[in-house]
This record gives C-alpha cells, sequence and structure tokens, in this order.
C-alpha cells in the first residue's frame, strides 16, 4: 500500500505536470488527428473484393448463391477451377477463393465452404472476412429464414476485426500510453536534475522507491485521463468497437502504463541531458512502434523478426488489448499476455530501483 509521504509527493508530481498544459495538449492533438484522418478514408468505401469460386455442386441452387455474390457489389467474382484459382491466390490476383462442395443445397445445414487465401495477404484478410460472413448471412436469409446454412472453414487465416479502425485503436491506445509514460518520467527525471529539484529531495529521508512510486501514481492518473478522452472520442465520433470488458482493458492499460514509466525513470537515470534522453527514449520507441503490432498484425512480419517482436513489452500490452476490444476476450483467455505483462513489470521495477541512484541523479 502507497504510504503517506508517497501520496504526498504524488499530489505535488501531479500539480507539476498539470501545469505543463501545452504537452498536454499535444499528446491528446496528435492520436485525435490520426484517428479522425483514418476513420474518415474507412468510411470513403472500398474497391470490390476480387474472389473466386469454385463450383463442384450439381444442385441448382448453388448457381443461385453464386448469382447472389455476384450481384453483391462488395465482390468482384471470378469462377474457375481450383488449380487455376490457387494460381491466381499466389500472382495477389484473387484475394481468396470458395470451394462450394458437391453436398452444397438449400436443405443442407452447416454446409462447410472452403475458403483458400495467401497467408502473405493475412492484413487485407481481417478486414475482408467479416465483410463475407456478412454477405453470407444476407444471401442466406434469400433462401430461407431458418437455421444457419453456411460454416466458413478458414484455412491458413484467422479472422480479426471489423475494420482496419477497430484494429487499429488497441494497437494505438498501447503506443500513446508507452509515449506519454516514457515522457512522463524519463523526461521528467533530467529535467528535475536540470531544475535543481532531485538536489533537494537527496537531502530529505524519502528513498528511491517513494520517490518512482508518487511519480508513478501520478503520472498513472494523468496518463488514464489523456486515454479516456481519446477512447471516448473514438467511441462517440469514430463509431469503433469495443467488444469486451471495459475494465479488462483499462486493466492493461494500468499495467501497460506502469512498464513503461519504469522503463522511463531508467533513461532518465542513464540519460545526464534532454537531448540524450530523447536519443535513448527513441532507441527504445521506435522499433516498437513497427515491431509490436500496432499498426499490423505480428505474424505478418518476417519469420525471424516474429520471435523478438513477440517479447518486446508493447507486444504483449497491445496484444491483449486488441484481444479483449476486438474479440471480447477475458483475463482468463489472454494468460499469455498477462504472463508477460508481469515478467516486464517485475523487470522494469527493478531495473528502475536499482539504476536510480540519488547521488547519480542529483549530480
Amino acid at each position: 500500500m502507497p504510504t503517506q509521504v508517497q501520496f504526498h509527493l504524488a499530489k505535488v508530481f501531479l500539480k507539476i505536470f498539470l501545469r505543463d498544459r501545452q504537452s498536454m495538449f499535444f499528446s491528446l492533438f496528435f492520436p485525435i488527428i490520426f484517428m479522425t484522418v483514418l476513420g474518415f478514408i474507412n468510411r470513403n468505401g472500398v474497391d470490390p473484393v476480387n474472389i473466386g469460386i469454385v463450383n463442384d455442386s450439381p444442385d441448382p441452387s448453388a448457381i443461385e448463391f453464386i448469382q447472389e455474390l455476384i450481384d453483391n457489389p462488395v465482390f468482384s467474382v471470378t469462377l474457375g477451377f481450383e488449380n487455376r484459382l490457387r494460381s491466381a491466390l499466389e500472382k495477389g490476383e484473387l484475394t481468396l477463393a470458395i470451394i462450394i462442395p458437391k453436398e452444397f443445397d438449400t436443405k443442407s445445414e452447416g454446409t462447410a465452404l472452403r475458403v483458400l487465401v495467401d497467408a502473405a495477404q493475412v492484413r487485407q484478410l481481417g478486414l475482408i472476412l467479416p465483410v463475407l460472413e456478412q454477405s453470407l448471412v444476407e444471401i442466406e436469409r434469400e433462401f430461407r429464414d431458418i437455421e444457419p446454412m453456411f460454416d466458413l472453414i478458414i484455412e491458413d487465416v484467422k479472422a480479426r476485426s471489423q475494420n482496419y479502425l477497430d484494429f487499429l485503436l488497441p494497437g494505438l491506445m498501447a503506443f500513446t500510453l508507452m509515449q506519454l509514460s516514457i515522457a512522463g518520467s524519463g523526461f521528467n527525471i533530467v529535467e528535475f536534475r536540470r531544475k535543481g529539484i532531485l538536489k533537494r529531495l537527496f537531502v530529505t529521508p524519502i528513498e528511491p522507491k517513494d520517490f518512482i512510486s508518487s511519480i508513478v501514481m501520478a503520472r498513472m492518473i494523468i496518463v488514464l485521463v489523456q486515454l479516456s478522452v481519446l477512447i471516448t472520442y473514438a467511441l462517440l465520433v469514430l463509431d469503433v468497437n469495443i467488444v469486451g470488458n471495459l475494465a479488462s482493458f483499462y486493466l492493461m492499460i494500468i499495467l501497460g502504463t506502469f512498464i513503461f514509466l519504469c522503463l522511463g525513470f531508467c533513461l532518465g537515470s542513464i540519460a545526464k541531458t534532454q537531448q540524450a534522453v530523447m536519443a535513448i527514449g527513441n532507441i527504445v520507441i521506435f522499433p516498437q512502434i513497427f515491431l509490436s503490432g500496432v499498426f499490423y498484425p505480428i505474424e505478418s512480419m518476417p519469420d525471424f523478426i516474429q520471435p523478438i517482436a513477440y517479447l518486446l513489452p508493447l507486444s504483449f500490452i497491445s496484444t491483449g488489448m486488441r484481444e479483449i476490444a476486438i474479440n471480447g476476450a477475458t483475463l482468463m483467455e489472454i494468460t499469455s499476455s498477462l504472463i508477460g505483462i508481469g515478467v516486464w513489470l517485475v523487470v522494469s521495477f527493478i531495473l528502475a530501483t536499482r539504476l536510480f541512484v540519488w547521488k547519480e541523479v542529483a549530480n
């Protein structure tokens, strides 16, 4: 439990942070503009999806089903044999191919439609498959209004979000909290050193753990408020969907903020100037932007990079947040992410307290 000294220091640091209104404004300005632009692009519509269809069914309903797909403006349909469509998939001429089996008819229940895909196009398929499923539901209702008629068997890919903005939001939130946290601890340590605040604290009975805990609490409040504004904007203005539990989503935010605040302390303890902490911060931040699944899935990266990408702290956080937001996962269902976050919590806190030495940072 936080002590009275830690609460008092947290209140003091919170007042100091709130005075920097310009920094708080721009930390919100960039993510809001970024999400707005992507939301605008997302609403402009998309080109028809090129799909292939192999019809192995002699039943007349298969022809009607194909015609419904052809009439659907979402798709551009190509008919052919499986071998030729596989070749078109490999060349990138098609996004996917649907195989209609021999047993296909309107009387059967749960007919399995094989969907052939190119795993290299997994990012695009994450957006298309929900559209395809919805179109199949609409086509099904044209045939009958009872039990589900179609089941999709997806090969080589796992369907993800409904649209790119839904996919992007959790990763963007994780990226934003990383930036805010590192700037809120690492840069502050250097600034406190420059202003002589650390020298004054050095002669007090305050221990490093009290100093670190108080800044973590104060900055945690700032980050939670800022991210709450971004989430509210995304939900109400951009119509982004968060399927899972908001309490679990916020728990991931809190854990991620703690990790990156502690890592920021490490950077602030190592760097001696504002220029140095900025350079070191970029070394920590930029690789994680591209390797942690913020803008596209880690599975689409080269195989030799994926093991490294999965171990990054931002990867555990963004993956956990995305599973909750998009797939409605519970905390029990993201155990692997929580274990990784737990390891980084311990490592980051130990590094922060070990590297933060009064005599060094107060010089």
